[in-house]
């Protein structure tokens, strides 16, 4: 069937943005529904999507209301009663997750995948820069805004190589055929998804399962022990880390703002690798992205240039402000270890200075999961504010708030408990006190990053 036109149901999340963008690219009409207005929406809108943020079937546009043409694409976080869905699923209308439009889209192309608990985003988006940088240039999909391309879609009609964050959120990962993968970190994480931390695992080995003969596995140091692979056959299984496996760093230089290493690597080192984003855990986060760009072809110049002018991505350790008396980043982290990792690099970054941070956990279910887990993680700030749970798609849980986790932190740390909207007056009356702010989550606190901003800059 030939579709000319496709509606999104869930039209705002980063992965269904880069879907959208592909489709349009491509000649298609796109419209859609999400729950709230956002830049990303708004930007989609200007680049010609229909998007309206009312669940009412009378909002559909006349052009996906033919199930002979139009594909409905829809994610796993939109509830199973919406009522545009049901109406397309009651007419007849093919209906896919975004995991398997993507599966689709990239079956016939070399899949380049970044799969793992965390450093995904990163990871993928530093591949698909080195990769683009080549003279075929590369096509990805990615999980966050490249700020190189204030895009997640590239695309180019010079290859087959397509970047891919592989999601293992509703096991959506399973739709890829990977031709290469690197799986950052198996954590425990989705158990509202998965169940058990087992079913956490086996969902990794049989994605591994899914390289295609002759591909390649890149594990972290240590993952083989967990997760024991048994891939197709004709596929290599690497492995990497910062410091040791068959991909690494070595001489690493940390000074000046800068960070400097040799890349060590069975395919040839390359020596004097600078991190376009000087935080250290980019180093491993670099390695894993080295690794896949020179299976993938590229060679030691295009990665060297390509790692150093690498910007980062949006609401990765991201910086706004940053002068001798304030400094204020943003962060994604909504897992425990993701948490402990910013922290650690603020205090690598800004050993002598006081770091405040404003915490938005994500999920009652993670929450539930592992509130000791985050305790202990804010506990290395001097200074946070819990902010109430982003529920995202689930239903509040009871006896599961914020509280749980301030509960279990150092005494003396968390300054209370409060409502993401009297986060600016917060930040407005401790700003002359504020050395280093850091606003954590990954829910909606990060709509108030522009008005934070200006607060501390005294505008």
């Amino acid at each position: 069937m030939e579709f000319t036109s496709v509606y999104f149901v869930g039209a705002g999340g980063i992965g269904m943005s880069a879907i959208i963008r592909y489709f349009m690219a491509n000649g298609k009409k796109v419209a859609g529904y999400d729950k709230t207005p956002s830049a990303l929406t708004a930007e989609l809108i200007r680049e010609g999507a229909e998007i309206h943020y009312e669940d009412s079937i009378s909002l559909i546009p006349d052009y996906c209301r033919n199930k002979e043409n139009t594909l409905v694409v829809f994610t796993p976080a939109i509830p199973a009663e919406h009522t545009e869905l049901c109406w397309f699923r009651q007419n007849g209308f093919e209906i896919q997750k975004r995991a398997q439009v993507l599966g689709t889209i990239t079956a016939t192309m070399q899949g380049i995948c970044v799969a793992g608990t965390h450093g995904k985003t990163t990871t993928s988006t530093m591949a698909a820069h080195i990769l683009n940088g080549t003279p075929e240039g590369c096509n990805a999909f990615l999980g966050g805004i490249s700020k190189n391309y204030q895009s997640n879609l590239l695309l180019s009609d010079r290859t087959d190589r397509v970047v891919i964050e592989a999601d293992e959120f509703d096991r959506s990962f399973h739709w890829l055929r990977p031709a290469r993968t690197v799986i950052t970190a198996v954590d425990a994480d989705h158990l509202d998804i998965y169940g058990t931390y087992e079913n956490y695992l086996e969902s990794f080995r049989h994605y591994i399962t899914l390289v295609q003969p002759g591909g390649q596995v890149i594990l972290h140091e240590g993952l083989a022990k967990v997760l024991d692979p048994r891939p197709q056959h004709g596929v290599t299984v690497y492995s990497y880390s910062q410091d040791k496996g068959d991909f690494h760093a070595d001489n690493i230089r940390v000074g000046n703002g800068t960070i400097i290493f040799d890349y060590v690597s069975p395919l040839g080192n390359i020596k004097d690798v600078e991190l376009g984003v000087p935080v250290r855990i980019n180093i491993e986060n670099g390695v894993a992205a080295m690794a896949l760009a020179q299976l993938s072809g590229a060679d030691a110049e295009s990665i060297r240039r390509g790692m150093a002018s690498f910007r980062g991505t949006d609401r990765r350790f991201d910086f706004h402000l940053k002068t001798p008396e304030k400094v204020y980043i943003s962060d994604y982290a909504h897992h425990p270890e993701e948490l402990k990792q910013c922290a650690q690099s603020i205090r690598e970054l800004y050993s002598d200075r006081k770091v405040t941070a404003v915490f938005q956990p994500h999920l009652f279910t993670r929450t539930r999961d592992f509130y000791k887990e985050f305790a202990q993680a804010l506990s290395l700030f001097d200074s946070v504010y819990l902010v109430n749970i982003y529920p995202a798609r689930e239903k509040p849980i009871p006896g599961i708030t914020s509280q749980i986790i301030a509960d279990n932190m150092k005494p003396g740390v968390c300054q209370g408990i409060v409502d993401k909207t009297q986060v600016p007056e917060i930040i407005k009356s401790l700003r002359d006190k504020i050395e280093v702010l850091v606003t954590v989550g990954a829910g909606d606190l990060e709509d108030y990053v522009p008005q934070l901003t200006s607060i501390l800059e005294g505008k």
